[in-house]
């Protein structure tokens, strides 16, 4: 355990150049003390850690101490970082090792190659939670991600949902890959940041004039809002349910997680049988029947009556099958 936050306090130190005892102790996760004694550690090691005195002070290496990965391109070390999938590694409970990792090639890299890791993660981004199929690649998605990479204004002519195409010069700002269909980030000069599907551009060439992008704009956070509205905008109906506890509890792994959330914190407390009655935004009572199906006798629809009927028919046809 020692040993490796050691060695993660050298590639901190090689990657930062200079840090405060408090901000080493942030990222290692341990006392300002614990941090002055590892230091005095490295030191009896070999390793050249110097300590600055005073407020403006810190702790950072000295006589050139550090390793290089040499031979590696900008294009490539930009590529390693766009290799690991964030909310997967999360999920699975690697996301220290992956930062780990980075760390590591972050600190070997030359300086100049050292915003790699940020450039890649404002220009892709992979939304992998809930679903996957296997991607279809467009045929102008490279003439795309290589204006995206470039800062390249776009020419583009694009297909609406109407089938009419029209003729845009778009800002590329970003790609996501969502359930196996890509989606550019961008907007008009001058505009507003817009989502537009890959698969619809007819005709896609860089204008050969670079944009001046704007270094505030988070893809990740875009997409999560635009992604989140879109989401709720297909929410045209409402149902009326009662719970169980463990009906509850399952209701946002079978339907909108956003608004199962909402419905819930809204809801009464729960009547003498520890069930709650929840009113719930859906998109269609074809849907929701096939979603609360999934919940069997842990949920009990109210309303629509044509919904609970078809609720009840199904809950009769299965207690025959199993009868």
């Amino acid at each position: 355990m020692r040993a490796a936050r050691l060695i993660k306090m050298v590639l901190l130190l090689q990657a930062r150049r200079t840090m405060t005892a408090a901000e080493l102790a942030g990222e290692l996760e341990v006392s300002e003390r614990t941090v002055a004694r590892d230091v005095l550690a490295l030191a009896e090691a070999g390793v050249p850690v110097y300590a600055d005195r005073g407020r403006a002070g810190g702790y950072r290496l000295i006589g050139g101490y550090r390793t290089r990965l040499t031979g590696l391109g900008r294009s490539e070390a930009e590529a390693l970082f766009l290799s690991g999938v964030p909310t997967a590694l999360r999920d699975m409970g690697l996301a220290d090792a992956a930062s780990a990792a980075r760390l590591k090639v972050s600190a070997a890299l030359q300086p100049e190659l050292r915003s790699a890791h940020d450039s890649a993660a404002q220009r892709f981004h992979l939304d992998a939670p809930g679903w996957w199929q296997p991607p279809e690649t467009p045929d102008l998605l490279p003439a795309v991600a290589d204006a995206v990479w470039d800062d390249l204004l776009l020419a583009v002519r694009y297909r609406r949902g109407d089938g009419t195409e029209v003729d845009r010069r778009l800002e590329p700002y970003g790609l996501v890959l969502k359930a196996g269909t890509w989606y550019l980030a961008a907007r008009p000069p001058g505009g507003g940041h817009r989502v537009y599907r890959v698969d619809r551009f007819a005709a896609a060439e860089p204008a050969g004039t670079r944009f001046e992008r704007d270094e505030t704009f988070d893809l990740s956070a875009f997409w999560s809002e635009r992604s989140a509205a879109f989401a709720r905008s297909i929410l045209h109906e409402e149902v009326l349910l009662r719970l169980t506890r463990d009906g509850a509890r399952a209701l946002r792994y079978v339907t909108d997680r956003a608004a199962a959330d909402e419905a819930l914190a809204a809801a009464a407390d729960p009547d003498g049988q520890g069930r709650i009655t929840v009113t719930l935004p859906v998109e269609s009572a074809d849907v929701a029947y096939t979603q609360f199906l999934a919940l069997g006798p842990e949920c009990e629809v109210l309303a629509p009556p044509g919904l609970r009927a078809r609720m009840a028919r199904a809950a009769e046809r299965t207690a025959d099958q199993y009868r």
